[in-house]
């Protein structure tokens, strides 16, 4: 049960990179490798101001705001500078793994005695519950791992409300249009180029959020923690399409995300417990994720060959 916890704590914070890998892919259709340098900045930001005695939440947003600079430096690189998008993000990854280097001082930095919004939502449930463990389906668990998976849900759903809500105002009306027509938004007068960079601004801060509150949860921030990010963000965000359809309903395709992610966390949780090598995770996952991305066409091209 400990484990199932766990992966559903994990599944929702990283729900949110899944949302931002959504932004930068679907919305703009745009190649962004800054995501896995991203994920670190966010975690590596907060861990230093943890450590520093910098109060949870500050510390979380500013690590979302580092991501929000990163994502805007990759869209200037590509806009501004007519660097091939791809390219950009790799400039700006490769660029971000010695700038997580010179904030966190060091490889790996522990959070054991900072005040985490994790240590807070522990501390929270038992008060709540009046108990320390309760009994859930049959198995006893502790309140405290209810408590962080309950603050991780609520977190995932609040910022998925938001991005929903922001996406169907003008400018996200507007970012959206750049992704689907670019042409079109370029004869109406909008700067394809700030919109880029703000769709890429916005996909990286929360790439970064997804960062700063996984560190916190984990207990440590870590230079190599942001490796393949960018490939399990897309897998949860072709297991959502799969799980509601193909649909252009906005809302359906948010919500797909995050419940692609948590399923994604669950079956690697699975293929752990049955007893797959940790060392193979990241190669299961490419091939997953390819497996994903062919298994539609081929279905389309069966349904299109005569019986």
């Amino acid at each position: 049960m400990t484990l199932l916890l766990g992966s559903l704590t994990i599944g929702l914070i990283l729900a949110l990179l899944a949302l931002g890998v959504f932004v930068s892919f679907r919305v703009f259709r745009f190649p962004d490798i800054t995501t896995d340098g991203s994920l670190t900045l966010g975690a590596s930001i907060a861990a230093a101001l943890l450590v520093e005695g910098v109060a949870a939440p500050l510390a979380t947003a500013a690590g979302a705001a580092g991501g929000l600079l990163a994502g805007a430096v990759t869209g200037v690189l590509h806009a501004r500078f007519r660097i091939h998008g791809l390219l950009a993000g790799i400039l700006v990854m490769t660029a971000l793994y010695s700038i997580n280097l010179r904030i966190m001082g060091k490889s790996n930095l522990p959070l054991l005695e900072a005040k985490t919004l994790a240590t807070h939502a522990e501390q929270l449930g038992p008060w709540i519950a009046g108990a320390a463990r309760l009994e859930i389906l049959g198995f006893s668990v502790g309140t405290a791992e209810v408590s962080v998976l309950a603050a991780a849900f609520a977190a995932s759903a609040l910022i998925a409300l938001l991005l929903y809500g922001f996406l169907r105002t003008q400018l996200g009306t507007a970012m959206r249009a750049t992704g689907d027509n670019e042409q079109m938004v370029r004869a109406l007068g909008v700067d394809v180029g700030d919109m880029r960079i703000a769709g890429l601004a916005l996909a990286n801060g929360l790439v970064a959020l997804a960062g700063a509150l996984l560190a916190q949860y984990q207990g440590f921030a870590d230079v190599q923690m942001g490796i393949g990010m960018v490939v399990l963000g897309l897998a949860s965000v072709i297991i959502g399409e799969a799980l509601v359809g193909t649909t252009r309903e906005l809302g359906l395709v948010i919500t797909g995300a995050l419940m692609g992610s948590v399923l994604f966390r669950l079956l690697v949780a699975i293929a752990l417990r049955a007893g797959l090598d940790p060392n193979d995770l990241k190669l299961v996952t490419a091939l997953f994720v390819f497996a994903a991305l062919v298994a539609p066409r081929l279905a389309a091209r069966r349904r299109g060959a005569p019986a």
